[in-house]
């Protein structure tokens, strides 16, 4: 399967400077006016290039592509994107990042787990950026969170699965058995199913798994979760581009599903603490101009996280999943979404 591809160059903050800059290294000028400094011209026109490569398209990751791009863009940096996506092939991504890797661009971003291990396996000559990667460490992108090591550091969408699981007792306290789909192909899936392991037995729950190895399996997987008491959804690519299969289960049954993040709360999962895949994108964003204008090394930059979780709450699905959300959480959410 082929990628899809944009081209997209960025020309923000100081964009007349860095525009008069440009003409006058064209003219041959190395002198600049109006009283800076031959240096101060040449760092407003420096340009940079920089690859992207999506696994797939959906809500949380486009929203951090769409975070990064904002970022370069109050930066004032004068950037060309080439965004490529995988459209959900692992193969497909693979190429992109042997494509990337004997490219000319300045930086490499990958764009969740599976897109990020091919860039960081392929790519080696550059600095290669990740964002929506739930635990870096057990995808083998770097050595440690805090010193990453090699060419490769990012930003985690690390969810906190413990609050997630606890909101769900509080939505329904009689829930026992909680479904799980997940992609057996994805690293960051298989974490976050230990981590919901470990935070059920704290709570007297217990987890239920069904496995699919690409999207179009999602009907059936949860099918398979016969006697459930509710769905949760973790930061998987495959399941998140089916979610609405998963939703209409939910309805079906009349139970809740809990997503691990905000963009599929808004896409009718009940409640979750979640981050704002936009702002991590932008902290992504922030990463990258780091190294492309200040010589920061990927080595030494520790993988960082959006700081605080917010709370997604979706009154019209729980409605529509039988489900009432109790006015205590109801005060709470950061974010009330659902035509409410």
């Amino acid at each position: 399967m082929l990628a899809s591809q944009r081209t997209r160059t960025r020309l923000r903050g100081g964009a007349l400077l860095s525009v008069a800059a440009l003409a006058l290294t064209a003219c041959g000028g190395s002198e600049s006016g109006g009283g800076s400094d031959a240096s101060g011209g040449d760092a407003a026109s420096e340009s940079y290039s920089i690859g992207v490569s999506q696994l797939v398209s959906h809500p949380s990751l486009d929203a951090a592509l769409d975070g990064f791009e904002s970022g370069l863009e109050d930066s004032g940096l004068d950037v060309t994107l080439d965004v490529q996506n995988a459209q959900g092939e692992q193969a497909t991504a693979n190429t992109i990042a042997g494509t990337f890797a004997s490219g000319d661009h300045d930086l490499v971003l990958a764009i969740a787990t599976p897109a990020a291990q091919a860039a960081a396996q392929a790519v080696t000559n550059v600095p290669v950026l990740f964002t929506a990667v739930t635990d870096p460490e057990s995808a083998q992108l770097v050595a440690s969170n805090d010193a990453p090591g090699g060419n490769v550091t990012g930003t985690s969408d690390a969810n906190p699965v413990e609050e997630q699981l606890a909101l769900l007792t509080e939505l329904d306290p009689d829930a026992e058995r909680i479904g799980i789909v997940y992609s057996s192909g994805e690293a960051n899936s298989e974490v976050q199913v230990e981590w919901a392991k470990e935070a059920a037995e704290e709570l007297g729950l217990e987890i239920v798994e069904a496995t699919v190895s690409n999207s179009s399996e999602v009907q059936q997987a949860a099918n398979s979760l016969s006697d459930v008491d509710a769905i949760y959804v973790p930061t998987d690519n495959a399941v998140v581009t089916a979610l609405e299969t998963l939703i209409g289960v939910a309805q079906d049954r009349q139970i809740p599903l809990i997503p691990a993040e905000g963009d599929s709360v808004e896409r009718g999962g009940v409640a979750t603490y979640g981050i704002s895949y936009e702002k991590l994108g932008m902290q992504t964003a922030e990463m990258a101009v780091r190294i492309l204008t200040e010589d920061a090394d990927p080595a030494s930059m520790p993988v960082e996280t959006l700081a605080e979780p917010e709370l997604f709450v979706n009154p019209e699905a729980a409605e529509s999943m039988g489900v009432e959300i109790p006015q205590s959480v109801l005060d709470e959410a950061d974010h009330v979404v659902g035509g409410e």
